[in-house]
């Protein structure tokens, strides 16, 4: 069931992903891996079917937030029947970090 909204990622929500990857094939096991690539897609799929299921932040009023592990949320932002990946955030961070 891919009749969903088109999704889009930005540069910067690429390289936060790349970057993810590269912590988990360092640190975790395929199996591990995998598991978060699934949890990822299966997300993605859920946001592109129904981009209003998650709440809108506080800081910005168009950008959404799903909290995918506690390690990851994902930002994205609805424009027309686009939606736009912002960034993936370690919630574990400063919150200062996180730019929208």
């Amino acid at each position: 069931m891919k009749s969903g909204y088109k999704v889009l990622w930005s540069d910067r929500a690429l390289s936060d992903l790349q970057n993810i990857i590269n912590y988990l094939t360092e640190n975790w096991t395929e199996k591990e891996i995998q598991n978060f690539a699934r949890r990822l897609d299966k997300r993605l799929d859920l946001i592109s079917n129904n981009p209003a299921l998650f709440p809108k932040t506080s800081n910005k009023r168009n950008v959404r937030r799903s909290v995918l592990s506690k390690h990851t949320v994902i930002y994205y932002e609805l424009q027309d029947r686009t939606i736009s990946i912002v960034t993936l955030f370690d919630p574990r961070q400063n919150p200062k970090k996180l730019k929208l």
